[in-house]
C-alpha cells in the first residue's frame, strides 16, 4: 500500500502571500515521511466541502511547476485537471514541461469537470450532458498523447483540432507520463479509464471503492485491457487524533462542520480504514489532512505507514 497527500485548501495562516511557502514546506515533509504521491486541485476557487469559494487558492499548474523544482523523488500530479479548462494541445506542453522539471515525477491527472459556478465565474461553457464532457476528456486525452509521441501532432476530432503542432522536448517518462483519470462513473468514467489510463483516482467509503472497482474489471475485460495495468487508487479527507478524548477537543478547535465529508478518527481507526481500503483493491490511499491539520499528517507519518510497510 502506497500513501499520498492531497493539497485541498490553502488556509495555512492569516497571510495569504504566505500560502506556497506553506505548501512547500507541505511536500517537502511529505517527501521525507514516508508519502509517494503529493497532488493539488485544478480549480479556481475553492469548492464546496472543502471551504469557502472566496478563500485563497492557487492555480494547479503553476503550482505543480514550482513544486517539481523543489523536489526530488515523490510523484506530483493533479487530482484532476478539467478538460475544459485549458486548450488540451497547450495542457500537453504545460505537463510535459512539468514533467522536464521534476525529472519525469509527473501523473497526469484529467477528469471531465464538473464544478458549475467555476465555469460561469470564469467564462467557460458547461455542457450539461456527462456524456459531452467525458467524450471531450477521452478526445483530449487522444491528442495529448499524439502530441506526446509524434514529431508534428495533427488530430481532427469532434471537439479539438491541431495541425502539424510541435512540442519539443517531449516529457521524459516514456512512452509517456501515466495518464490517471479521476471520477466514478460507472456507464462513461470508468469505461474510459479501461481504454485509456494507467490510473483511476475514486472517491468513496471502501464498500464502494470495491463496487466501483468491479465495474472497472468488467470494463476491462470488455475492452481486452489487463485490469492489473491499472493503479488503483483513492481519495478522501482525514482528520486524525491519538485517543477519543483528543479526537473531540480537535474536532471542537477546528470547528468540523457535520455531516463531514471525510473521516474523523483515532490512530487505530485510521489503520482500521486504511486496512479496508487496501482489502476493497485499492494501491493507494490519497488523502487531505483536514484545514491542513499537521497532527494529522505527523501521526500518520509515524503511526499507520509502518503498519503498511
Amino acid at each position: 500500500m502506497k500513501f499520498g497527500i492531497h493539497n485541498s485548501s490553502w488556509m495555512f495562516g492569516s497571510d495569504q502571500y504566505e500560502i506556497f511557502e506553506e505548501v512547500k514546506k507541505k511536500v517537502q515533509w511529505a517527501e521525507t515521511h514516508g508519502f509517494d504521491w503529493f497532488s493539488v486541485m485544478d480549480h479556481l476557487i475553492q469548492i464546496p466541502f472543502v471551504g469557502a469559494e472566496d478563500e485563497p487558492f492557487m492555480e494547479g499548474w503553476s503550482t505543480l511547476s514550482a513544486l517539481a523544482a523543489v523536489t526530488s523523488k515523490i510523484r506530483l500530479g493533479t487530482l484532476v485537471t478539467s478538460v475544459a479548462y485549458r486548450n488540451p494541445a497547450h495542457l500537453a506542453k504545460i505537463a510535459a514541461g512539468v514533467d522536464i522539471i521534476s525529472r519525469g515525477r509527473l501523473t497526469f491527472g484529467i477528469g471531465a469537470g464538473w464544478h458549475i459556478p467555476e465555469y460561469q465565474q470564469y467564462g467557460w461553457e458547461f455542457p450539461e450532458k456527462p456524456a459531452v464532457r467525458i467524450a471531450q476528456m477521452e478526445e483530449s486525452i487522444q491528442l495529448i498523447l499524439k502530441m506526446w509521441s509524434e514529431p508534428c501532432a495533427t488530430f481532427h476530432g469532434k471537439y479539438f483540432h491541431v495541425n502539424a503542432a510541435i512540442l519539443e522536448p517531449k516529457p521524459v517518462q516514456k512512452p509517456h507520463p501515466p495518464i490517471m483519470i479521476g471520477g466514478s462513473g460507472e456507464q462513461l468514467t470508468l469505461r474510459a479509464v479501461a481504454r485509456w489510463a494507467d490510473a483511476c483516482n475514486l472517491f468513496g467509503d471502501p464498500a464502494l471503492v470495491k463496487n466501483k472497482l468491479d465495474i472497472l474489471r468488467g470494463h476491462c475485460d470488455k475492452v481486452g485491457r489487463d485490469f492489473d495495468t491499472i493503479e488503483r487508487t483513492n481519495l478522501t479527507t482525514l482528520l486524525i487524533a491519538r485517543d477519543e478524548t483528543a479526537l473531540r477537543a480537535r474536532k471542537d478547535r477546528l470547528k468540523l462542520a457535520e455531516p463531514f465529508r471525510g473521516y474523523a478518527l483515532t490512530v487505530p481507526q485510521a489503520i482500521d480504514l486504511v486496512g479496508s481500503f487496501q482489502n476493497a483493491g485499492s494501491q493507494m490511499l490519497i488523502f487531505g489532512n483536514h484545514l491542513n491539520d499537521a497532527e494529522t499528517l505527523e501521526l500518520f507519518a509515524a503511526e499507520v505507514i509502518p503498519q503498511f510497510g
